[in-house]
């Protein structure tokens, strides 16, 4: 395993080994549906040897076992087989046979448990595929690799139900559990570990969803993956079994926060360390789920929505997590991303740890994301590395203690107000935002200030004012541009135009004197090779005194034209 030690790598052997059942049952008593929604585009690349992971790629081998991954991330979505959905989902006699020889060289090469495929997340979505496939797998499979396929299966079911405790909560525990229990409903011999499974599933979804329906990490993203997997638990145990009452309430308190998460374009907010979703996903998990429910307490997982016609916004009003959680978390507090129609227009840079350890961290720092930041520093602080399961996080270890919110509504708008105390500890300064969204969402009236409030704050400010030689604190409000958005200074330099694919039009303009510029910026999308160069609008100004504040609004100037196109999945 990559980054492991030997006495680790022999004691995942001698787990592996062990973790082998006795006995000569080699069958399935149930054969379920694939459930993965897999892309026959990616599958296609696949099978011309274009081995596309976490934003890198490799071309020109069939041979995926001898690969030498170009990061961690690549290593563990190879060794995870999730993309065998996309492989399957071609239907072709070749993407089949290609498959079998995959997973069962796998077998020959690391199924005695060496290799990096043995973390327990890893395991159990690897173990899941292989099962929801398996009825096409075996198609004209000789007899000697049907032993070997079914060895595997058993031999991975057998190290999951001694150590999927092993994997860290939420969604890698997710993984692994939901592994096991197909294991236990299709696998002849195992009717003992369904019942373990389904046990340990409810004790665990129970733990790790919150009662607002989110989960630690607060990951939009990683929140769908575990409604995914949440929802094909069920539909698998309603096909044989009662589906115990835990799982059928987590998953009511779960699809309708989603449902909060969603742009006006289909794709969900995209915070501490989550993409969109894959592409169909999100639908097809609402869809399925038979709830139409959605969350309307005001705040879902840590985020007030905001919506008025075609308009959305999504605001992070709460602190970051912390420890274990948040080796993937972003200092975003007050952050927002705005949506008109099918076009996103305010977003986030995004998740970068496809893109390699640099991009990871600098996608986590508060001038990524549309908000306040102080010049040099962000809302919260990146820690030391922490071993979380077999990998190693930088947690966030100093993030906002106070984080307040409150919304109103009138005829005409409704209105927003944060605040939260990230800079308090270095400059004794609060952030306070606010967001008027008129109700017919055609004009978002936006209000930024810092305020050294209390006079241990002021005194503070004034240390930090002595060290800058009384220039001032510089900090920056962004607003980072979606990658399709064209932007242009208009209005002799006081505004900037923003045309959307649709032909829609909007104008940003700031509401005193204060700098406006248009720069680069960068959009972070896990399905590229690369990231995506794009603009954001930066107004900056210096903090003298103990307030200072920003006001902008952005303003529907130009309808629609046509609808763009969908979005796709690209390389």
């Amino acid at each position: 395993m990559t980054g492991t030690s030997l006495r680790d790598r022999l004691r995942t052997r001698w787990r592996v080994t062990t973790a082998r059942p006795r006995g000569s049952a080699r069958s399935l008593v149930w054969q379920p549906e694939p459930r993965g929604t897999g892309s026959a585009r990616r599958g296609q690349q696949i099978l011309s040897g274009l081995w596309h992971f976490a934003g890198q790629l490799v071309e020109g081998t069939n041979d995926p076992w001898g690969i030498v991954p170009p990061s961690a991330p690549f290593e563990r979505q190879l060794h995870g087989m999730g993309w065998l959905d996309d492989v399957m989902s071609l239907g072709s006699r070749q993407a089949r046979q290609a498959a079998q020889r995959w997973v069962l060289e796998w077998a020959q090469r690391y199924g005695t448990g060496t290799g990096p495929g043995w973390d327990p997340a890893l395991a159990g979505r690897r173990l899941l595929r292989q099962i929801s496939h398996a009825p096409t797998l075996l198609t004209r499979m000789e007899a000697r690799d049907q032993k070997l396929f079914f060895d595997l299966l058993y031999r991975q079911a057998g190290y999951l139900r001694r150590h999927w405790n092993d994997a860290p909560a939420g969604l890698p525990r997710m993984e692994a559990l939901t592994g096991l229990l197909y294991a236990g409903l299709t696998l002849e011999g195992m009717d003992r570990l369904a019942a373990d499974a389904t046990h340990a599933l409810t004790r665990a979804i129970q733990a790790d969803v919150g009662s607002d329906g989110g989960i630690s990490s607060r990951n939009p993203e990683a929140l769908l993956e575990v409604a995914m997997l949440l929802g094909w638990a069920i539909d698998a145990l309603r096909a044989l079994d009662e589906v115990p009452e835990g799982l059928t309430q987590a998953q009511a308190r779960i699809v309708p926060t989603l449902r909060a998460l969603r742009h006006a374009d289909g794709g969900l907010a995209r915070f501490h360390g989550g993409g969109r979703g894959r592409t169909g996903r999100l639908d097809r998990v609402l869809a399925t789920s038979g709830i139409r429910a959605r969350n309307d307490s005001g705040l879902a997982m840590g985020f007030v929505p905001m919506a008025h016609g075609r308009t959305t916004l999504i605001v992070d009003a709460d602190a970051p997590p912390t420890g274990a959680a948040s080796g993937s978390a972003h200092a975003s507090t007050l952050a927002f991303e705005m949506t008109s129609g099918n076009c996103p227009v305010i977003v986030n840079c995004g998740p970068g740890g496809a893109f390699g350890p640099d991009w990871h961290r600098a996608g986590r720092a508060t001038a990524s994301h549309s908000t306040l930041s102080i010049e040099g520093w962000s809302s919260s602080r990146i820690g030391g590395l922490l071993t979380v399961g077999s990998r190693q996080v930088a947690p966030l270890v100093q993030v906002p203690r106070r984080v307040q919110w409150q919304r109103s509504a009138s005829r005409r708008a409704s209105t927003l107000t944060l605040g939260h105390d990230g800079y308090v500890p270095s400059h004794g300064l609060t952030h306070l935002r606010r967001f008027v969204l008129s109700t017919d969402g055609r004009i978002l009236h936006g209000e930024d200030s810092l305020r050294a409030i209390t006079n241990v704050d002021k005194e503070r400010f004034e240390d930090v004012q002595a060290g800058a030689e009384r220039r001032g604190v510089a900090f920056q409000c962004r607003f980072h541009l979606h990658p399709d958005t064209e932007a242009e200074i208009d209005m002799g330099g006081r505004a900037v135009s923003l045309t959307l694919p649709s032909g829609e039009v909007w104008v940003f303009r700031p509401g005193q004197r204060v700098r406006l510029s248009l720069e680069p910026s960068v959009h972070l999308e896990g399905g590229r090779l690369k990231p995506r160069p794009s603009q954001q609008v930066v107004l900056s100004d210096r903090l003298v005194t103990y307030a200072s504040t920003i006001d902008w609004t952005l303003i529907r100037a130009q309808e629609a034209t046509e609808l763009p196109p969908s979005p796709a999945e690209e390389l």
